[in-house]
This record gives C-alpha cells, sequence and structure tokens, in this order.
C-alpha cells in the first residue's frame, strides 16, 4: 500500500489540461488503470482495500479546489488506503454520455462492484446528479450528493432555469432520474441550503425510505466549497466509509460551521433582513468573544447604540 501512496503523491499543478489528463492516467495506470472515454470524459481507478469510493468530479473543480490538482478521492486513498474510481469530465455533462453508460454496463458485468465490501458514490451539483443517477450500478452502496438535480427534463424540472442550455440533453434515458437510481442504494445522503429554493425542490424529489436529506442552512450556493473550507468533506467521507454517517453524527461535524466566516455573515444577514436586532447582537457578541470578526464587532457597536436609544432591548450578559 505505501508504494502506492507514494506513488500517487505527486503535485500536478500548473499543467496544461492534456498533459495533466496525460499525467493524471498515467498514475491510475501504475495502480490500477485508467480508460478514455470520448472527448469529454475519462476515468481512472486506483486498486486498494475493500472500500470503494466513487467520484464524480470535473476537471475545473478539481483544479480549482486542490492545491495539487488531485482528485478529491486520492485523499482517502493517501490516508485511509481506500480503493477510488474517479470520473472525470470536461465541464459540467452531468455524465449523460452513451460512453459512460457502456462504461457502467462493462463494470456490472465484470462483477467489478462485488469485490469491494463497501461501495460508497460521492459528487456535488451535476456530479451529485450523476452519484446518484450511477450508482444504481452498486446495489447496497452509500450515496452522498451534495446540491444534486433530480433531472433536468423541462417536463419535470421546468422551474430551473439555471441550466437551460441541457434541455435538448435526454434525462429520461438509462441512469436517467437519479431519485429513482438511488432505490438499490442502503443509504443516501442529500445536503442542501433549503435557503436556496431551487436546490431545495430538486432534494424534495429525493424523498425516499433510504434518504436522509441533510439541511446546510445558510451555507448558500457553493457547499462542497464550503465543507472543504471548513474540514468537513473528508470527516464526512471517512464516517460514511466507517458506516458512522447518520443524521447526528452529521449534526456534530456541521457544529464546525461556528467557526467558518462565510456562514455566519450570511446568517447575520438573515437577521438583519428579518429585523431581529436582539437575536443580532447575540450572535456579534458570540463571535467576537469566540474570534476575530471586525465587521461583527462594528455591528455589536451600532447594535448598542440602538438599545442605548430605546430601539430594542440589548440582551444581557448571560444570553
Amino acid at each position: 500500500m505505501q508504494d502506492v501512496v507514494n506513488s500517487i503523491d505527486v503535485s500536478l499543478a500548473g499543467l496544461e489540461k492534456p498533459e495533466w489528463k496525460t499525467r493524471l492516467m498515467a498514475l491510475a495506470d501504475e495502480n490500477g488503470m485508467s480508460q478514455d472515454l470520448g472527448e469529454k470524459h475519462f476515468a481512472t481507478f486506483i486498486d486498494l482495500k475493500s472500500t470503494l469510493l466513487v467520484t464524480f468530479e470535473t476537471i475545473q473543480g478539481i483544479q480549482a479546489l486542490s492545491e495539487t490538482e488531485q482528485p478529491l478521492g486520492f485523499d482517502l486513498v493517501k490516508s485511509q488506503g481506500w480503493s477510488h474510481l474517479c470520473l472525470i469530465s470536461d465541464g459540467d455533462t452531468w455524465f449523460r454520455d452513451q460512453r459512460i453508460y457502456g462504461f457502467f454496463d462493462q463494470l456490472i458485468d465484470d462483477g467489478f462492484f462485488e469485490d469491494f465490501d463497501q461501495v460508497i458514490f460521492y459528487g456535488a451539483g451535476p456530479c451529485g446528479y450523476a452519484a446518484a443517477a450511477f450508482s444504481v450500478a452498486a446495489p447496497g452502496a452509500t450515496v452522498i450528493a451534495v446540491q444534486p438535480q433530480a433531472t433536468l427534463d423541462p417536463r419535470m424540472a421546468e422551474w430551473d432555469d439555471r441550466f437551460i442550455e441541457m434541455r435538448r440533453t435526454s434525462f429520461t434515458d438509462r441512469f436517467g432520474y437519479a431519485p429513482d437510481m438511488i432505490d438499490a442504494a442502503q443509504q443516501a445522503f442529500v445536503l442542501y441550503d433549503p435557503h436556496q429554493d431551487l436546490d431545495a425542490m430538486h432534494s424534495a424529489l429525493f424523498e425516499r425510505s433510504n434518504v436522509e436529506r441533510l439541511r446546510m442552512r445558510n451555507m448558500g450556493s457553493a457547499l462542497q466549497t464550503q465543507m472543504i473550507n471548513m474540514g468537513m468533506l473528508y470527516r464526512l467521507l471517512l464516517l460514511a466509509g466507517n458506516g458512522e454517517l447518520n443524521r447526528t453524527s452529521f449534526a456534530q461535524l456541521y457544529r464546525a460551521r461556528r467557526k467558518n466566516s462565510a456562514y455566519l455573515r450570511a446568517l447575520m444577514a438573515v437577521l438583519d433582513a428579518e429585523d431581529r436586532p436582539y437575536l443580532t447582537a447575540v450572535l456579534c457578541r458570540n463571535v467576537v468573544s469566540r474570534m476575530k470578526g471586525p465587521k461583527f464587532r462594528r455591528r455589536l457597536d451600532a447594535l448598542k447604540k440602538d438599545a442605548e436609544q430605546g430601539l430594542f432591548t440589548f440582551p444581557p450578559s448571560s444570553a
């Protein structure tokens, strides 16, 4: 295992796209396999332990989110010795491609997923859709989908006007409607911010007996980035790999938001918009007592002046 870890522990940062792809596929070929899947897609596989992480990622996302420009699953390979299958797209394609369907057909025919004791599918946004949709290839898998779309078929999701360029793409043929594809999963987790209306509407379509819909309120439209910034994503996947991910363990993990400045600023903005100065003061005082927060300090000072003018009752120090 250590030889594999050492061989993939290299930076791919700064490479042009063609060389980056060639180098990444070469790393996979040394420790498993890779497969080109047409103009827009390819796959890499690192073969190690009996836990398999299947991730769906974009070239652009990998290069933006990783300092070494490696797929996010490589962290679990290096630290836990997990096996890792990564499906990579050039841009957001939702992996709606016959070559992808054929690739998963071949994996099913070869009994590929049967060689692993545990299989976890992960993706975010369009990749979250793909993680859910293709999880049907591995019955009994765990699925983690962050802000997934259920479908972009305009007959089902005409209210989602973010991706109108995809409306001629078929979401009704094979591996099509993601909520139906997770019926065979042992457990699926759909993460979303309920204040993001379109994400919340898609998440509702995933309601199933084997699905936990986990709210990340006031975290905005880029949950995966926020989770990485909070050091939360890696631990979330690790909990899933250990069979310990549930609503309670997620809530404990999600306490990391208390130190996330983007979340705290969004929460303050919500309280201000709702004209709730008492709660805003409680929040600001809590933040400045724990961390540097000049914006919260200034807001707290302004609220104190408002309270002195009788505009509201300032919370006591014990609040």
